[in-house]
C-alpha cells in the first residue's frame, strides 16, 4: 500500500474520526464513551504509526524523512493528549 494511503486514510482520517467521536462523547456527557474511545486511540495508534514508518521505506528519501519525523511528533503528540484526556476524565469520574 502506498504511504499516501496509509498516511491520509488510515492515519488522518481514522484518528480524526476516532477524536470526532470523543468530541460527541464529551458534548453529550458520556463518561464510558470517551474512555472506550481514549482505549480504542490508544490501542490504534501504535499500530498506524509503525504502519506509516514502515511504508515510508517505499516513498522517495524526502518523503521519507518527512513522515518519519511526523511520525515522531504525532507518537509524542498523542501521548500526551491521551495522558491529559485521561487526567480529566478521571476528575470528572471521582467528582461524581
Amino acid at each position: 500500500m502506498s504511504l499516501a494511503a496509509v498516511f491520509w486514510i488510515y492515519g488522518v482520517f481514522v484518528s480524526a474520526e476516532l477524536a470526532m467521536l470523543h468530541v460527541i462523547a464529551l458534548y453529550l456527557d458520556q463518561i464510558w464513551v470517551q474512555q472506550a474511545v481514549i482505549l480504542a486511540f490508544a490501542l490504534y495508534t501504535p499500530g498506524i504509526l509503525v504502519a506509516i514508518w514502515r511504508c515510508a521505506d517505499n516513498a522517495s528519501p524526502f518523503w521519507a524523512t518527512m513522515v518519519r519525523w511526523l511520525t515522531v511528533a504525532w507518537s509524542l503528540n498523542t501521548a500526551f493528549i491521551l495522558l491529559f484526556l485521561q487526567i480529566d476524565l478521571l476528575m470528572r469520574f471521582a467528582r461524581g
